[in-house]
């Protein structure tokens, strides 16, 4: 490949279309040779350059008091006092996963880890996101068998507890798979390290892994749909070794104590060639790199090769010369591979040398500043006014029957199990609650994660959908006592150049841009990850946010548990039984249609600012936001989550039962308090003009509404937890061949 010959037919396998391939010529000045090309194509690529979205992502609010560092570093950082910050970021591996599944997801989890190590902070937790297809698809099972074990390989190797997540089923993703994965950090604020070369005469330094031939072109297969070739991708998925990212995270910490470092860079898409262009063009600086340096994996790599390589567990850093043979002694001692590989210029170029030759001579600030930016054409789509109503209704028990034991709502314990959850001993809220609780090492704080999206709402309104990802994010914080700060997002549509697609992704932002705004939720990081579609069909637009929230101490936290007898449950929030692009419709009805439920962003703060007070005075036992599957669906899992059984009392209303109790209203909290909290709750509540309602209480072994209907509780707990398990029964989760 190194002596081909620049074809328009080249041009166009490496993505860059005609404009964009006269806009090359220009910023260079001359016709490419084949490894510059390589480069372009990679650094204008979709997954690399943003170049449908950064017009969109502009909007999106990114500062608040407690903000160190917004986009635009390898992760976010926020402050949570006493000179401590909480570093994270959440990214997509979708492509990688649908080829490869354990390895594809297992890299996604080693590539998150190195966005936060690579800024000083030490990674304690991960979560993920996980959309797969159809269950009833063949594929399927081999899909979250392979996913599953690959996220759990990695990260409990690498001793990072995995913590929490969410994981759905929708046939739209039958031909693309959604894994997004979340890393965590924590750091002292002088410790913070950034990716910003400086200093012409600092040494350019390659560090960890060798350079192999898999991931090549692996930015680019991200930034296009599939298509029937889909398994001739395979060696596009890089391969991971969870036991050297170990070794990697320890050898950078170690040195990241010291004041050796300048800049330093995770090798993530586009491996050596977006790490160094990132580097040099955020300090207004030139690099020399000579590849014949670089550690290699295999013999007769050409200079192509190498620059693209996404062979994983790899970083580059700027180092001062006279911190040369202290760095090189750590990494020496964690036993990797520590190669002096070129030097920081004021040229402001891109000098690549390659056995005696120059192998690309490219214009670094033109290069990255000239990557084309599209403000593509979109519709937006007109949503259903009218909910459908069903001709006949079933019985409430037998609804929340087939609610609780449906693929989305069912019990994810089959993947959780999978995961360490509580290595490095700090993890006081496991896996299945509203958030995840960690404990900020040595102190009484507590910082809580969790990972959100309704695709089904963004699918029938992109605008509502944007603002309900978020406010389901602050209560989920919020329902375990935490104060939300920030948000990082993973924002996953198919093809841009689809006006639909590309309205859908404008629509989003608004609705996400107005919830940051009035919940004060900036967003501090993030990723796109367009053309997730197959054949033309695209996933649901499906927007993750990864929240983080701050447990001043954890003494106040809260969990959803009712879990003793003669408790009271207060409803928070108004009821209208909206039924609209509901789980209930979907799973009890075969319904995908109507509006999603409205979100009042006003009302959201007001609500979880209430609920949060109460939590803190030590007045709730137990609280969980109202959600998919709606009220009935929230007080069973509070009751499955303490084996505690809850009389419900039928309220007089207009609303329709079905409606009442599955209806998917916004803005709702379900409190467990003692007798003696009650009326004072109610008065707060009265005083501040927030709708209360009480519900019921709480002891025996039944779910019961009055003289309606009552279900054994372990009945329920049986269905429950049983449909993943036997979903994949007779699968051998490690394996990841079909």
């Amino acid at each position: 490949m190194a002596n081909s010959t620049i074809t328009a037919e080249l041009v166009a396998e490496h993505g860059l279309d005609d404009k964009e391939a006269e806009h090359m010529i220009e910023v260079l000045g001359r016709e490419p040779n084949i490894t510059e090309l390589g480069i372009f194509s990679v650094m204008w690529s979709e997954h690399c350059s943003y170049k449908s979205s950064k017009k969109w992502l502009r909007e999106l609010p990114t500062q608040a008091p407690w903000v160190i560092h917004g986009p635009g570093e390898n992760a976010g950082a926020i402050d949570i006092g006493d000179g401590q910050a909480i570093v994270f970021k959440i990214e997509s591996h979708n492509h990688p996963s649908f080829i490869e599944p354990y390895q594809g997801a297992a890299t996604g989890v080693g590539g998150i880890l190195r966005d936060v190590f690579t800024m000083g902070a030490r990674p304690i937790a991960n979560l993920n996101a996980l959309r797969f297809g159809n269950p009833e698809n063949n594929k399927t099972r081999h899909l979250v068998s392979g996913v599953v074990s690959g996220i759990g390989g990695y990260g409990n190797c690498v001793g990072i507890p995995t913590v929490g997540g969410e994981c759905g089923f929708h046939p739209c993703y039958d031909g693309n798979i959604l894994v997004n994965a979340m890393s965590v950090g924590l750091v002292e604020h002088d410790r913070i390290h950034c990716a910003r070369a400086s200093g012409p005469g600092n040494l350019v330094i390659y560090l960890g892994a060798k350079t192999g031939r898999d991931g090549i072109h692996g930015a680019t297969m991200a930034s296009a749909g599939f298509d029937d070739a889909v398994d001739a991708k395979r060696p596009t998925v890089q391969v991971g070794d969870p036991f050297t990212e170990k070794l990697l995270l320890e050898a950078c910490l170690e040195l990241m104590a010291t004041d050796a470092i300048v800049a330093i860079q995770d090798m993530g898409a586009a491996g050596l060639t977006s790490s160094s262009f990132e580097m040099a063009s955020r300090g207004d600086l030139g690099i020399e790199i000579d590849l014949d340096q670089v550690p290699l994996r295999e013999p007769g790599m050409s200079a192509y090769e190498i620059m693209l390589s996404e062979s994983q567990e790899r970083m580059l850093m700027v180092i001062r010369p006279d911190r040369v043979e202290d760095a090189r002694k750590i990494f020496s001692k964690w036993e990797l591979d520590f190669a002096v590989i070129g030097q920081v210029t004021n040229s402001g170029r891109m000098v690549i040398r390659h056995q005696n030759t120059i192998a690309a001579d490219l214009p670094i600030k033109p290069l990255a500043d000239s990557a084309p930016e599209y403000d593509r054409t979109w519709v937006r789509k007109e949503t259903s006014l009218s909910t459908p109503k069903p001709a006949t209704e079933p019985d409430i028990d037998t609804a929340l029957n087939l609610l609780i034991s449906c693929p989305d709502l069912s019990s994810k314990r089959w993947i959780w199990e999978q995961y360490d959850h509580t290595v490095m001993a700090d993890t006081v809220q496991l896996p299945g609650g509203d958030a995840a609780v960690i404990r900020v090492h040595g102190t009484a704080k507590g910082i809580a994660l969790t990972t959100d999206c309704t695709p089904r709402y963004c699918a029938a309104n992109a605008v509502e959908g944007g603002r309900q990802a978020v406010a389901e994010s602050w209560r989920n914080l919020t329902a375990v006592g935490a104060q939300p700060l920030a948000i990082t997002n993973c924002l996953n549509f198919g093809n841009p150049e689809r006006p639909e697609t590309m309205g859908q992704f404008v629509g989003t932002i608004e609705g996400m841009t107005e919830a940051c705004r009035i919940l004060n939720m900036p967003v501090v990081s993030g990723n796109v990850s367009f053309y997730n579609e197959t054949r033309g069909s695209p996933v649901h637009p499906t927007p993750t946010i990864g929240g983080v929230g701050l447990i001043e101490s954890l003494n106040s936290m809260q969990r959803i548990a009712i879990d003793e007898a003669g408790l009271h449950l207060i409803l928070i929030g108004s009821t209208y039984g909206h039924l609209g692009a509901s789980l209930y419709l979907r799973e009890i009805h075969g319904i995908e249609d109507g509006p999603p439920p409205p979100v009042n962003l006003n009302l959201e703060q007001k609500h979880g600012s209430l609920v949060r007070s109460l939590i803190h005075r030590g007045t709730v036992r137990a609280c969980h936001d109202i959600s998919d599957g709606g009220l009935l669906v929230a007080v069973a899992e509070m009751s499955l989550a303490g084996g505690t059984g809850v009389t419900l009392f039928l309220p007089e209303t207009d609303i329709a039962p079905h409606a009442f109790w599955f209806g998917e209203d916004q803005g709702r909290y379900v409190l467990a308090v003692e007798d003696k909290n009650v009326e004072p709750i109610l008065l707060t509540c009265c005083s501040e003009n927030i709708p209360a309602l009480q519900l019921g209480t709480s002891g025996g072994s039944h779910i019961s509404v009055e003289e309606s209907f009552q279900i054994s509780l372990a009945d329920l707990s049986y269905k429950h937890e049983t449909w993943f398990p036997d979903f994949m029964k007779n699968t051998d989760n490690r394996s990841v061949e079909d």
